[in-house]
């Protein structure tokens, strides 16, 4: 039996705990991300239960077709690219925000409290979250007591589409904004204090201060999060979606995600769900890839 090489015997034996620690990691990710991947290919056939992966016939794109040319496939595209816009346009900057806020805070008590507050929205289970949504939105609700103070008529505001995207993308601000800014936060902390001392010097107020020193610091953590954001834009789970709309919203809340779920879970279509799945991860591999190439091009960073 052929040796291994000499640099990657010693490297195995120096790395050897290191080794050991990553072992569970790529397990994991062989056992439950790999393997199954074979799965995907009843996207290409006409699968049945019955018959198992290797008995079911070929069909070759006739699912992808079928979707395609499906009354769905423009709203739940449609649907899914508005949702995901609106929470990358206002949720993604949000964290960097509150922590560019929290890191100009030299009260530490203060800031300790304002992080706490809000990581908290982060632990709470999403059945909770969207059952205060739903108690806060009624026509008895605290948001329609605050709308009537300023003449606003009452109103189920989750009944109508016109208010579900807002209500989504809030909410999932609300939930998220705390826990997504210990990363900046980080970052911050690595920032030399002496660039500071030297802006000083120069004359340079707080806010030029961020915008020549703080942002051009963390611009490199931002945009590895943002090429990361933008391999997800069609991901929009469907829990929320399914725990939040209702007949009168589906026009604006149906999206990939849950046509996925209607057809595979309930309908048993295992083979149509499966090609809708498979193309929804095609367009995000492909949005990855052109984020990756943008900002290496323009900010040069990237993943690879």
């Amino acid at each position: 039996m052929k040796k291994l090489p000499y640099k990657l015997r010693t490297g195995f034996h120096r790395d050897k705990e290191l080794l050991l620690m990553l072992l569970p990691v790529v397990v994991y990710f062989i056992v439950f991300h790999y393997i199954p991947m074979y799965g995907a290919t009843i996207a290409f056939k006409n699968y049945t239960p019955a018959k198992g992966f290797t008995g079911s016939p070929w069909v070759g794109f006739v699912h992808f077709v079928r979707f395609f040319n499906s009354v769905f496939f423009s709203r739940v595209v449609i649907n899914t690219f508005a949702i995901s816009a609106l929470s990358l346009l206002f949720g993604f900057p949000a964290p960097i925000i509150l922590a560019l806020l929290l890191n100009e805070v030299k009260l530490r008590w203060f800031k300790n409290s304002v992080q706490t507050i809000t990581y908290l929205p982060h632990f709470i289970s999403l059945v909770v979250i969207i059952g205060l949504l739903r108690e806060f939105t009624l026509t008895d609700g605290v948001v329609n007591d605050m709308l009537s103070f300023f003449g606003v008529q009452r109103r189920p505001l989750l009944q109508f589409p016109e208010y579900f995207r807002t209500l989504f993308v809030v909410s999932e601000v609300w939930q998220t904004i705390g826990w997504n800014s210990i990363i900046y936060l980080a970052a911050l902390s690595g920032v030399d204090p002496e660039l500071y001392e030297a802006a000083k010097i120069d004359g340079a107020n707080r806010w030029k201060q961020t915008i020549h020193i703080t942002l051009p610091s963390i611009q490199s953590t931002i945009m590895i999060l943002l090429i990361l954001r933008m391999g997800r834009l069609f991901t929009v789970g469907f829990e929320k979606i399914i725990l939040m709309y209702s007949p009168s919203t589906y026009s604006v809340a149906d999206v990939i995600s849950t046509l996925v779920y209607r057809t595979g879970l309930l309908e048993m279509n295992f083979s149509y769900s499966t090609a809708v799945g498979l193309f929804n991860s095609l367009i995000n591999f492909l949005m990855l890839l052109l984020a990756n190439k943008l900002s290496k091009r323009f900010s040069e960073t990237s993943l690879w």
